[in-house]
């Protein structure tokens, strides 16, 4: 098995304006997807720091100039000065050589955050995801994304469903994303939105890839593409279904609610660690090679 040398970061964001709307939850406005932890930690994992060259990619934004202004205010208070801001809006832009030799010539990228159905439909099959394939499995390389972008990095994704109708079957839509992790499924905004029941019917659907539901001001670092590291302030929870034993997801009809037995869930918090491939949870980096 091939083992990427770069590394992703996935952060569950925050309540913001210019992401979807999910009925029942206000949108507030603020634009501070997270705290100035895990940006400084963005800049920590680059190969150059501060002096990185780190593109921020709006696609999923419905106000990308607000956004990337942010972005860039946020990176620069921290003593970034080599940010650029890319607003590909659409596929045709993806054509554009200015934003592919940008994508070849940077340090990292960071996907703000959206509708994560915009990423995958606007750079699926394009040179732009090759390329971010090829460096982030070559070369020390980050590739971070906040609530959708966070959401985009996986294989499988969720790209729609309620939190209060969750576990009602058909309630949660699943596609491909950018396919940056394999074997797992991202949720965002995981604690204030209440979106327990939508991971756990994903991953019921799904048993053989690991969900991560990241809380707010929260995210993963993954390295060697299977080494989870929880940062930021708030909680993630993992859930495992491996071991179910059963479930009537493939039986009932449209909106009946679910039934799973013996889905495992782990809840990290900063500094703890998880094994995708072992399935194993660590308090700390000091246990994951003991025994």
């Amino acid at each position: 098995m091939e083992i990427p040398k770069g590394k992703l970061i996935s952060v569950g964001g925050n309540e913001d304006k210019g992401t979807e709307i999910e009925k029942n939850f206000e949108q507030k406005e603020n634009l501070n997807f997270f705290e100035f932890g895990i940006l400084k930690r963005i800049l920590k994992e680059t190969k150059n720091g501060a002096e990185s060259r780190i593109e921020v990619i709006t696609s999923a934004s419905m106000i990308p100039e607000e956004v990337g202004e942010n972005y860039l205010s946020a990176f620069t208070k921290l003593g970034a000065t080599q940010i650029g801001i890319m607003h590909i809006k659409k596929r045709e832009d993806c054509l554009i050589p200015e934003y592919i030799e940008r994508i070849k010539n940077c340090d990292g990228v960071m996907f703000t955050g959206g509708n994560q159905l915009r990423l995958s439909t606007i750079f699926g099959g394009t040179e732009i995801l090759s390329i971010l394939h090829s460096r982030y499995m070559n070369e020390n390389f980050v590739i971070a994304g906040t609530s959708a972008g966070a959401m985009a990095m996986s294989n499988t994704m969720i790209y729609q469903g309620s939190s209060t109708e969750a576990l009602l079957k058909g309630q949660v839509k699943i596609t491909t994303g950018l396919g940056f992790l394999k074997n797992v499924i991202i949720d965002s905004h995981f604690v204030k939105r209440g979106r327990f029941g939508r991971l756990a019917q994903a991953v019921a659907g799904n048993p053989g890839c690991i969900g991560i539901g990241l809380g707010e001001d929260t995210g993963v670092l993954v390295t060697e593409g299977n080494n989870l590291e929880a940062i930021g302030t708030g909680l993630i929870l993992i859930f495992d279904g491996h071991n179910i034993k059963h479930t009537n997801i493939a039986d009932v009809e449209e909106g009946t609610p679910l039934s799973i037995e013996n889905m495992i869930v782990h809840v990290m918090a900063k500094g703890n660690h998880y094994d995708i491939r072992q399935r194993k949870f660590f308090s700390d980096s000091n246990l994951i090679n003991v025994g």
